[in-house]
């Protein structure tokens, strides 16, 4: 049985060779098409069943059913099982066929959207200990699940794509982070808003059985296994450094190169700033502001619309502004990521001021997201293990922001007091300096990788 598994999740075997060269590079030109698009939508929709939750934390707290403490722990569940995840199954998915690996990912993900969502409809039958215990059981296996998506998006766009095109495609792919939680506050939001909290899940779930056709139909794994040459010989590129190295012989150098870790660290405060904006922005809007509901979610919705322009336009803005160093663009973009938060979290309450924030925020973030968590780590080290740098990225990244989870829920619910009539009173100050703080060091630590020699393999 075992070994059906192992053999069912193995990289596709490659076939002989056919056609003319042109035949060759027709379909090549079709089928590298077909699985960027691929990767793209189905991450997109990857994402919608992991930040449904955020979108859904105001009304669970309305209802009673959990407190911030308690929703900071079930996301923290699912942040650090991504955590865990990303690191492992970023080194198998290097060894894997990518279509069906990330296709499992998604199933099991909507499974557990849709199961939280049922689980919710008798939430009055059932003691809170059960719920609390349950949701982040589910929530958990969820972040396990999500970490089977990223790795082998980006491991098709080794296979597929030439070095010369790979930053420029990784600019538009990254978009899918910003599609997928623009998705998720645009229509979970409009969902919940109708239908109740709990059809927020089922809608998740929904998104995620379309975003599994995509990858069936239109992910492919290797040109070799489409009866193609190497990408290598299609593009006309050099061998690469390293390259007669086994794939676990260049995964273990991987973890012994200090430039990944650093850069890992870098991500990690950045997935502070980050999640701690996506995961409690529209609570701080209602609460510190006076924001009304729609009117929080627009505001914050906006920064993930806007990181699409980030994204898109990070790697052709690297390669013709900076000829391809992608250092100085992540500092200047780290500096504006910054000041966009600044101005959110202490700019006062006029509406155009923190639409203004959020749009800056969201494509300073959308091209970090771009150069510090993935792009800059995968330059430095061979094709074969893009999914190990991915990994330690990933890993680095999300225990962060599993603890910016449990840290921010924590901080606002010791200063949250009553007043009078025993509403709440949110005091937010602490727990904003620690956002921006992280936002601050996560452009400075890059730093220390500009005079670092590019890795030797």
């Amino acid at each position: 049985m075992l070994n059906k598994i192992r053999n069912f999740y193995r990289i596709s075997a490659p076939v002989p060779v056919t056609g003319s060269e042109q035949e060759q590079r027709t379909l090549y030109r079709r089928l590298y098409m077909q699985t960027f698009v691929a990767a793209t939508v189905g991450y997109s929709l990857y994402y919608v069943c992991r930040t449904s939750l955020n979108v859904m934390k105001k009304p669970i707290i309305d209802s009673g059913v959990l407190d911030a403490t308690q929703l900071g722990m079930v996301g923290s569940a699912l942040l650090f099982m991504y955590a865990a995840g990303k690191f492992v199954n970023g080194f198998i998915a290097d060894h894997a066929n990518i279509k069906r690996f990330m296709a499992t990912g998604l199933v099991v993900s909507a499974g557990m959207n849709l199961l939280m969502g049922l689980l919710g409809f008798s939430y009055s039958l059932l003691p809170t200990a059960f719920i609390l215990v349950s949701f982040m059981i589910l929530w958990g296996i969820n972040g396990w699940s999500q970490s089977m998506g990223a790795a082998p998006a980006i491991i098709s766009l080794s296979r597929w794509l030439p070095l010369s095109k790979r930053g420029r495609y990784y600019g538009f792919f990254s978009a899918s982070h910003n599609i997928g939680e623009g998705l998720s506050f645009v229509f979970v939001g409009c969902v919940v808003s109708l239908f109740g909290w709990q059809w927020g899940f089922i809608g998740s779930a929904v998104a995620g059985a379309l975003g599994v056709a995509a990858i069936c139909f239109f992910l492919h794994d290797t040109p070799e296994s489409k009866g193609l040459p190497p990408i290598e010989t299609l593009a006309h590129e050099a061998r690469e450094q390293g390259s007669q190295h086994s794939v676990s012989e260049i995964q273990r150098r991987v973890l012994r190169t200090p430039g990944v870790w650093v850069l890992a660290a870098a991500s990690a405060f950045m997935y502070i700033s980050r999640y701690a904006i996506n995961g409690w922005g529209i609570l701080f809007l209602q609460e510190a502001k006076g924001f009304s509901d729609a009117e929080a979610i627009s505001v914050v919705g906006i920064n993930t619309i806007l990181g699409v322009i980030g994204t898109v336009f990070s790697g052709w803005f690297a390669e013709k502004l900076f000829r391809g160093n992608l250092n100085y663009p992540a500092l200047l973009f780290g500096v504006l990521n910054s000041v966009a938060l600044g101005l959110f979290l202490f700019g006062g309450s006029d509406f155009w001021v923190n639409m203004l924030s959020m749009v800056l925020f969201g494509i300073a973030i959308g091209v970090l997201i771009c150069f510090i968590g993935g792009l800059m780590a995968v330059s430095i080290v061979p094709r074969k293990a893009t999914g190990a740098a991915l990994g330690i990225m990933g890993m680095v990244s999300y225990i962060a922001a599993g603890m910016q989870d449990v840290i921010s829920g924590w901080l606002i619910d010791s200063h949250t007091s009553l007043d009078a009539a025993g509403a709440k009173l949110y005091d937010f100050g602490p727990v904003a300096w620690f956002w921006f703080g992280a936002s601050v060091i996560s452009f400075l630590l890059p730093v220390l990788n500009w005079r670092r020699e590019q890795s030797q393999f």
